[in-house]
């Protein structure tokens, strides 16, 4: 038979090694010392003397203590604090921009009295505005990389002698399909509010740009109630233009008092923002050919602008977030990859909605917006090129064909772009 079990003493606080609960409380600092000159400091700091260390510990001096303790801690590195995320942005600010790409296309609807019937009158018209959009894109690069490489003022600069030029170049090209008249009246109104667009939206000042749409918006609105009349439309669209001429000119003359280097050259050419015109003429030959089938889509395209910008962001954001939680290449590319395919599948379900409430088809919207906005993203990673070849290329195969195969040509351009994409992105190289 077996006896009770003898109980086992508990060893009194007396007798506990201080040195364990010493080695206990600074365990963050010695797992994270890379030498025991680095603990000795602190608990030097702490203030321990001699007498603790012969006395208490049973050491002979500071360093042997910090010797010790350096051997009996296993080394544990804390991870860094994650860099904060550069590409954070408020949606806020997009959704403004958005407004801002928008809401120009109501000067349509407050003067389509004004504007003359007619193949040539409208030829003129397209051409001022696709020779508008292909140069402010161009322009908006170059002033974009001397605002990064010069400040303020070499934007300013840039802005300054490019704006004027764009804007004749436009009026050009609606004198020659139109000849004088109301119609280039227009184009001629629409080409310098674009030049001044670009400026402000360069510089920063969307708000300043919404101000001076408020006339425009305000004349569309009346048309829910009454007819304001000819001269009081030709007012309006007046007021916006000149409202938005003098902003720009207010916005170019501070920027050009803040510090910068203005004159010295950026090492970057002129013919890199070539192939940032030639996307805006493709971009725009796209969107009017669309247009001419189906308006409202447009519309929606124009005002999901905002919403695209901010999903740029977001992938560069869920960019980084990849190149820091992967250990191999192949595991970046799928991360990259998947935010890829969320942000473009994000943007197609906000573009696809109001297609679906009304009724129509949103194939041909969706891939005009996959088609930009994949252009728009390997732009943003300085990929210029190829998306400007393949808008070309898009542009080209739906101008020729016809318009039944125009929604089967951006799909096409869409993929491959996508593809591009997924390539080029997935590499860590291109997120650093």
């Amino acid at each position: 038979m077996l006896g009770p079990r003898p109980l086992r003493r508990r060893r009194p606080s007396w007798a506990e090694d201080p040195f364990d609960e010493l080695a206990e409380r600074l365990a963050d600092v010695c797992g994270a010392a890379v030498h025991p000159d680095e603990i000795a400091a602190v608990l030097e700091s702490d203030g321990l003397t001699q007498e603790q260390i012969t006395g208490r510990y049973g050491r002979r001096d500071l360093f042997e203590v910090a010797q010790e303790l350096y051997e009996r801690v296993p080394r544990r590195f804390p991870d860094p604090e994650p860099a904060p995320d550069p590409w954070r942005t408020s949606p806020w600010r997009c959704v403004l921009r958005g407004a801002v790409f928008g809401l120009p296309g109501l000067a349509y609807l407050l003067g389509a009295g004004l504007l003359a019937d007619g193949t040539g009158a409208i030829a003129g018209l397209a051409a001022s505005a696709l020779a508008a959009w292909a140069w402010n894109q161009g322009l908006a690069h170059r002033s974009y990389v001397r605002l990064a490489t010069g400040g303020r003022r070499a934007a300013a600069r840039t802005l300054r002698a490019g704006a004027p030029v764009g804007a004749l170049v436009a009026v050009a090209a609606a004198l020659l399909l139109s000849g004088l008249g109301t119609m280039t009246a227009f184009a001629a109104g629409q080409a310098v509010y674009l030049a001044a667009g670009t400026v402000l939206l360069v510089l920063g000042r969307e708000r300043d740009l919404l101000l001076a749409l408020t006339p425009t918006v305000a004349g569309a609105a009346s048309l829910l109630l009454w007819d304001p009349g000819q001269l009081a439309v030709i007012g309006l669209l007046l007021a916006t233009v000149a409202g938005a001429v003098l902003l720009a000119a207010r916005e170019i003359v501070r920027s050009l008092r803040t510090p910068g280097t203005a004159a010295a050259g950026n090492g970057t050419p002129v013919t890199a923002s070539v192939p940032y015109g030639l996307f805006g003429l493709a971009a725009g030959s796209l969107t009017l050919m669309a247009a001419s089938a189906d308006g409202p889509a447009v519309v929606v395209l124009t005002l999901s602008m905002g919403v695209a910008e901010w999903l740029l962001y977001r992938y560069r954001s869920l960019g980084l977030a990849a190149l820091r939680h992967s250990t191999t290449p192949r595991g970046f590319q799928l991360r990259a990859g998947r935010a890829l395919l969320l942000c473009l599948a994000g943007y197609l379900a906000l573009l696809a909605a109001p297609a679906l409430i009304r009724g129509v088809s949103p194939g041909p919207l969706l891939a005009l917006g996959a088609v930009l906005w994949t252009a728009l993203l390997l732009q943003a990673f300085g990929t210029a090129w190829p998306p400007a070849v393949v808008c070309l290329a898009a542009a080209a195969g739906a101008a020729l064909g016809p318009a039944a195969v125009r929604p089967v040509v951006c799909g096409c351009a869409a993929v491959a772009l996508v593809l591009i994409s997924y390539a080029l992105l997935g590499r860590a190289t291109a997120h650093r």
